[in-house]
């Protein structure tokens, strides 16, 4: 079993979560507990959630975007998404996400 990790980048007002690995109900809590917290500190306008890296996302990667949403909301910031494999980004479309949160691809809004 692979364990999922994500590295926390800021730059000026962008805060970019790099995920690695699986996302499931094992490795979420933590994972969003780690975007929170720095989220929390930095107050930026925008959190970009890169998922380059990750091999696989079951629903709890959903609700793993969908809380970030929410939390940038009240931020009075943006949920952008970059760099989705198509098999999670299919997923994420099927989920309605696109609505939430501006996907995007090698940083162009697609």
């Amino acid at each position: 079993m692979l364990k999922m990790s994500v590295r926390i980048y800021l730059a000026d007002d962008l805060l970019t979560a790099c995920l690695i690995g699986e996302i499931d109900h094992h490795s979420a809590k933590a994972i969003r507990e780690e975007i929170d917290e720095a989220a929390g500190r930095a107050r930026p306008e925008r959190l970009m959630l890169d998922f380059r890296d990750v091999t696989f996302m079951d629903s709890s990667g959903i609700g793993l975007v969908m809380g970030r949403y929410a939390m940038m909301r009240e931020l009075g910031g943006e949920l952008l998404i970059d760099n989705m494999p198509a098999h999670i980004k299919k997923v994420m479309k099927l989920a309605g996400l696109e609505k939430l949160a501006n996907i995007e691809t090698g940083g162009r809004a697609k």
